[in-house]
């Protein structure tokens, strides 16, 4: 794998001689072009290559067309690939802990809570702390609040006993599950509908754009609307890269982005509201909105893990999101 990315690398650098061929951005991630993230990695790429004027170029290659979760973020710090948006759990594994934070179940309220993170302080200071690793932070792109499905009813949080859960890499995630009574089972996103269908994973937890672009409503006959979470991504740069570049192509792109993330967090609640729509027209997938008392359940079962992971997170950091959200363990 290391080879591959390496040749990958040496084959992007520019020929020399002849005209001054354009910037060229590859800008990788790993769901469906039709996703609130595929459809802000579009924008993005339009902006810039209208306000360029031919000067970079933006090739976006969506639902892993080129490298899986952790591939991907391997494939960036070795220069492969010069951007990506990974959910915010893929910065746990590579030593940012500080990130899963934003994993903790029932943390965000609404939007504006989430958002009051990302936008505040505590959010540009872990962007900062990528950096150390090569990478850039630049923005988040808010997706929305999470549901889970399984082929078995969840409307408490005992139903989830026993259940192959799949999670994304991170230690709050597999507490999570844990915590449920679940099993949990690491997976990369582009290996999810095979796992649901060959009944090596019994369930999983997404947003419902994600979950019907990815056809998961045709293998699960549950869906529950839990909101337990929030998925969200960090577009990140190669740092060298962008340290690389013009100080005025530098400023078109900031622009651009800060343009491509108001349509990103401005579409998220209407694409998933549309998916979910769609889901509940197929026929194939019962939804359920859990009672209030049936909430209170799975509250009471998950908030332990706020003060398991203190270690894993940081006491302060948990406590700076407490602050930033206006959360209160519920009684």
């Amino acid at each position: 794998m290391l080879r591959r990315l390496v040749l990958a690398a040496a084959l992007s650098l520019p020929v020399a001689g002849g005209a001054q061929p354009p910037i060229v951005i590859k800008f990788s991630h790993v769901v469906a072009p039709d996703t609130p993230k595929g459809k802000a990695a579009r924008r993005f790429k339009e902006l810039v290559e209208a306000r360029s004027g031919g000067r970079v170029k933006v090739d976006v290659y969506a639902d892993s067309q080129l490298y899986k979760d952790k591939e991907e973020m391997e494939a960036l710090q070795l220069g492969s690939v010069q951007m990506l948006a990974p959910s915010l759990a893929k910065f746990g594994p590579l030593g940012v802990k500080e990130f899963e934070v934003f994993d903790l179940p029932y943390l965000f309220k609404d939007t504006a809570a989430f958002r009051a993170v990302t936008d505040g302080p505590l959010g540009a200071e872990l962007l900062r702390r990528l950096e150390p690793k090569g990478i850039k932070g630049l923005a988040y792109w808010d997706n929305g609040f999470q549901i889970m499905s399984a082929n078995r009813p969840l409307h408490r949080a005992s139903d989830f006993k026993g259940l192959r859960m799949r999670i994304q890499s991170s230690k709050v995630l597999d507490a999570q599950m844990r915590a449920l009574g679940a099993i949990p089972q690491v997976m990369a996103f582009s290996e999810v509908r095979q796992a649901l269908q060959s009944g090596l994973v019994d369930g999983t937890e997404n947003v419902p754009s994600n979950l019907y672009t990815q056809r998961v409503h045709e293998l699960q006959k549950h869906m529950t609307l839990s909101n337990h979470g929030h998925l969200a991504y960090a577009v990140i740069v190669n740092k060298k890269f962008w340290d690389g570049l013009p100080a005025d192509v530098r400023d078109t792109l900031e622009a651009a982005l800060k343009d491509a993330t108001t349509y990103a967090n401005a579409i998220a609640s209407d694409e998933n509201d549309l998916a979910l729509l769609a889901i509940r027209a197929s026929g194939r997938t019962r939804i359920y909105t859990p009672t209030p008392a049936e909430m209170d359940e799975w509250k009471k079962a998950l908030m332990p893990v706020h003060k398991e992971m203190e270690t894993r997170v940081g006491k302060a950091t948990i406590e700076a999101a407490y602050r930033a959200t206006g959360f209160s363990a519920p009684k």
